[in-house]
């Protein structure tokens, strides 16, 4: 499992590929939403709205993923090109560098992620501001969101059951999963994620809705070493319960030569899906060959033969049913190297740690702090080399035994 190190380490590798990915390619389709309320998350707040959108027409929140940007990610994942084939409008929440240096969603921020708060309570003014400019059916407002916007989108589900009708998570993380940065951290590699009974309780207890609930769809790739599958595990458990689905799956099947398992209700309605990409790494699944392709391929935008932003949408009721494909097609990409750095970096940079992040010891290759150094801020390390403050944000105790992180520079 990849070490605090490992994900830092990789920093440089980030800075290669950061520029293409947060900008972007092919034309930006999307326009500014302009005033939607107080912003208290500071957001931007971007939208594709087809000139022939029906009356009462659906909306769908898209949320991105670190290092990228709304226009980037819409290219991406042609959620732009299946609104104006389906004739629903599209909200796309942008992150600000103000916020977060690498433009990821805040959801390892409590604050961020509480109802009526933060970047939570942006996204949900937006929301309103585009209903009421649009006309749209408040019965069919959807979301989605890749990675750390999965992992918002887990949150917004959470915070706001009763306004989404779906949800999409895209090798997210469940609601209430980190509160920390050494949490955060842990969670993405699949270390000590709250059980089953903590994770339903964080649902139940960020609303006071009592049903019904949106719908879940879960995508997660079986290669994924930045957010590792297990947290699509932990996302179905949180949902399954707040549902009253059984812990085993209603039945399993294959689309598109991959696994998808699915929980229905006694009348057989599909309230969870679960996408699992055979061998394929960090990023959202697309399909962008034949008739019925999506998207374009890039960083974090991965070729898997089947389209996830198609398979959301009909999941959810607003698109036609997918084409049926030959079940050989070709092997999923993995693609982990770049993004895990990025994390770090957002994570680090949200503490205030700035250049100093890539190193917490000069010229100590292992050095090595009990949890009772790091609440006393300690700033040297066992070997005597200095180390940067604030280490009481890192004391974190893990499988009940002293913290020990080895981190090399990455200048």
């Amino acid at each position: 499992m990849r070490k605090i190190s490992d994900t830092i380490a990789r920093l440089a590798a980030l800075r290669a590929g950061q520029d293409i990915q947060a900008n972007g390619q092919g034309r930006d389709w999307l326009s500014d939403l302009g005033d939607f309320g107080s912003n208290p998350g500071a957001l931007r707040a971007r939208i594709y709205v087809p000139d022939d959108l029906p009356e009462a027409a659906p909306l769908v929140v898209v949320l991105h993923g670190c290092t990228q940007t709304a226009a980037g990610y819409d290219h991406g994942s042609g959620w732009s090109q299946l609104a104006d084939q389906e004739g629903f409008a599209l909200l796309f929440p942008e992150q600000q560098r103000a916020n977060n240096a690498n433009l990821c969603f805040n959801w390892f921020v409590p604050g961020d992620t509480k109802r009526n708060g933060g970047e939570a309570l942006s996204i949900r003014q937006m929301i309103e501001t585009m209903v009421l400019a649009h006309g749209l059916d408040r019965g069919r407002i959807f979301i989605t969101g890749l990675s750390a916007g999965g992992a918002m989108t887990s949150a917004m589900l959470a915070c706001y059951p009763e306004i989404f009708a779906g949800g999409g998570i895209i090798a997210g993380l469940p609601y209430g999963s980190a509160k920390t940065i050494p949490e955060a951290f842990d969670r993405m590699r699949g270390h000590g994620m709250p059980s089953e009974r903590q994770l339903q309780k964080a649902l139940r207890d960020a609303s006071s809705h009592q049903g019904p609930w949106p719908s879940i769809s879960v995508w997660h790739g079986s290669a994924d070493q930045t957010v590792v599958a297990s947290n699509a595990d932990a996302i179905i458990a949180q949902w399954r319960s707040i549902h009253g689905l059984d812990a085993r799956s209603t039945r399993s099947e294959m689309v598109d030569g991959h696994s998808r398992g699915v929980w229905c209700n006694a009348q057989g309605q599909e309230l969870i899906e679960e996408y699992r990409i055979a061998g394929m790494g960090h990023g959202t699944p697309l399909d962008t060959a034949g008739d019925a392709a999506l998207g374009v391929g890039g960083p974090f935008m991965l070729d898997a033969g089947i389209s996830s932003t198609r398979h959301i949408a009909r999941f959810w009721g607003i698109a036609k049913p997918c084409v049926k494909r030959d079940a050989k097609i070709k092997p999923a990409k993995a693609n982990n190297e770049a993004l895990a750095p990025g994390f770090a970096r957002a994570f680090l940079d949200a503490q205030g740690w700035g250049s100093q992040c890539p190193s917490l010891c000069e010229t100590c290759k292992h050095p090595a702090f009990s949890e009772a150094q790091l609440r006393r801020g300690a700033t040297k390390c066992h070997r005597g080399r200095p180390a940067i403050g604030r280490l009481d944000a890192l004391a974190s105790r893990r499988n009940n035994t002293t913290f020990r992180t080895t981190v090399r520079s990455a200048k």
